[in-house]
């Protein structure tokens, strides 16, 4: 008698039930693992020997997305679709989600016997206490990547023991199929979703409707990002430092053609001259001291996508020439070599300097000046913008109020007065900058006029235009003060200068001198009109 068979005879007489029978099933499905790995295939033969040959009631294969933190069922015998869709654990959760931290397999003698036994699937009833519960972990390494589950009555402890050596073999077995499903469907899944959440996280930080400002001329804007975005066209976008030209390029990218595509940024002026050309087009190892590799240019990393090309006005001429042959003929070459590179971009220039004025002067091509002149948009510059620089403020506010940890709820009308009363030289990066320190400095939720650089404070305070920094500040600081009792006395200045504590005469004076009127602080009754 070989061995074979007396195994199999020690098998049924101490087991009760022969689990030989099962081995063409298994032989099956290491031929599987080793020709394919199909996971499918593979579960299906397990979910088969559980039915056939091991009398399983209830049989399940859980697979772990460590993304989520989660155990789902994959495949199952003996449940419904309904039941699988609820039999979701946790890591830790219930006999599942103990095995898959733990790594090692747990068995319940009597599934009535155990409080860990969740029942998330709602299978279990009054007739299901005398089944046992068998939960082997998948593993690869000290990766635990799923379990196998089954839940049948035992009568004896070692037809039971036999099934917890057999389950663990195919677990074995099946690791490495489960490992590959993983990586191609839940993994990758998770990593495109989280590039999508980004992308679309991007988009709308970037969209047009996001550019804070709703006054007549931004409107403008944004209907020629809405029209051009679509195209290839090169874009000119003009405007002075620090209107956001950037903002803009970023929106007509994330709203165009290829929105997946790279967007890729180069400010012009970063760089000195012998170097703007090789972070540009790219390089050849060798071709100048130090390339000691070689290198892609940024033109080729914005392949498929937009390149933005910030104070384009600053490129020395040598640049301006190679630029000239990418707008008319889509091909560069890297430095160190003649190979024509062809690339699929869409370029979008900005510039603060005017660029007819340079050509006249020779500092700028005049035939590159007007390949980018396609589509000039023009920017405004924050002055000419009205109410917007309040709608920036409070945006400002709430982020910084955020990002610091300050509670600040409002700019006081004094401070929004002196916002208004600005030139704003250094336009929108000036106002995000001002807000900031701002908000810092302000205390009891309120940004004051004495919160502000006093360069914003002379304009309001005229008569303190010649006076130094700290006599500025003071000045705020009493401005503000007269406003609040002003505007809480409704006007009436013999009230407010007992709020004050000043004599009504010398509250008078200081309007004066203020420029300010009580009957602007009036609150009128309308239905009185």
């Amino acid at each position: 008698m070989s061995t074979a068979l007396v195994t199999s005879h020690d098998w049924k007489c101490l087991a009760g039930e022969c689990r030989i029978q099962a081995w063409p099933s298994l032989h099956e499905m290491s031929q599987v693992i080793s020709q394919r790995a199909d996971l499918a295939e593979i579960v299906q033969i397990l979910l088969h020997i559980m039915e056939k040959y091991m009398c399983v009631v209830r049989g399940t294969v859980s697979l772990c997305d460590r993304n989520a933190g989660t155990i789902y069922i994959h495949e199952s015998f003996g449940l419904t679709e309904e039941q699988e869709a609820r039999g979701i654990y946790r890591f830790g959760e219930g006999i599942t989600g103990k095995v898959v931290e733990s790594g090692e397999t747990m068995i319940l003698q009597r599934i009535g016997d155990d409080k860990d036994f969740l029942n998330l699937t709602r299978t279990r009833t009054d007739q299901d206490d005398d089944l046992s519960f068998i939960c082997v972990p998948i593993k690869r390494g000290n990766k635990v990547l799923g379990t196998i589950s089954v839940e049948r009555i035992y009568d004896n402890d070692v037809l039971l023991n036999l099934d917890v050596e057999l389950i663990g073999i195919v677990a074995t077995m099946m690791a490495q199929a489960v490992e590959l499903y993983l990586v191609e469907n839940v993994d990758k899944a998770s990593l495109l979703s989280e590039n999508q959440r980004l992308q679309d996280a991007l988009k709308e930080r970037y969209r047009p409707s996001n550019i804070i400002g709703n006054c007549k001329s931004m409107r403008e804007v944004y209907n020629l990002i809405e029209k051009v975005a679509k195209t290839k066209t090169t874009i000119l976008i003009l405007g002075e430092s620090g209107v956001g030209k950037e903002l803009v390029a970023s929106a007509i990218h994330y709203s165009g053609f290829n929105p997946n595509g790279p967007f890729v940024q180069f400010n012009c002026a970063a760089l000195p001259e012998n170097l703007i050309e090789s972070e540009l087009f790219g390089h050849e190892k060798g071709s100048f001291t130090g390339a000691t590799n070689f290198r892609k240019g940024r033109f080729e990393e914005a392949d498929g996508g937009t390149i933005f090309l910030d104070e384009v006005g600053e490129l020395p001429l040598a640049a301006q020439a190679k630029l000239l042959r990418v707008l008319q003929e889509k091909t560069l070459e890297r430095v160190g070599t003649n190979k024509p590179i062809k690339v699929d971009i869409r370029i979008v220039a900005a510039t603060n300097r005017n660029l007819e004025e340079m050509v006249a002067n020779r500092e700028f091509r005049e035939d590159l000046y007007y390949r980018l002149n396609v589509f000039p948009m023009t920017i405004p510059p924050l002055r000419e913008r009205g109410a917007d620089i309040i709608a920036l403020a409070d945006y400002f506010v709430a982020r910084y109020a955020k990002q610091n940890g300050k509670d600040v709820k409002r700019i006081s009308t004094p401070a929004l007065n002196m916002l208004m009363s600005y030139h704003w030289p250094g336009n929108v990066r000036e106002l995000e900058n001002v807000i900031e320190r701002a908000t810092i400095l302000s205390e009891g939720g309120v940004i004051h006029g004495y919160d502000l650089p006093p360069s914003l404070q002379t304009p309001v305070l005229s008569g303190t235009a010649q006076k130094g920094a700290f006599d500025a500040r003071m000045a705020a600081y009493g401005y503000e003060m007269i406003v609040d009792a002003l505007k809480t006395q409704d006007g009436n200045m013999t009230e407010a200068a007992r709020e004050l504590g000043l004599p009504r005469r010398v509250l008078g004076l200081r309007m004066k001198e203020y420029g300010m009127n009580y009957k602007d602080y009036r609150i009128i009754d309308k239905s009185k009109e």
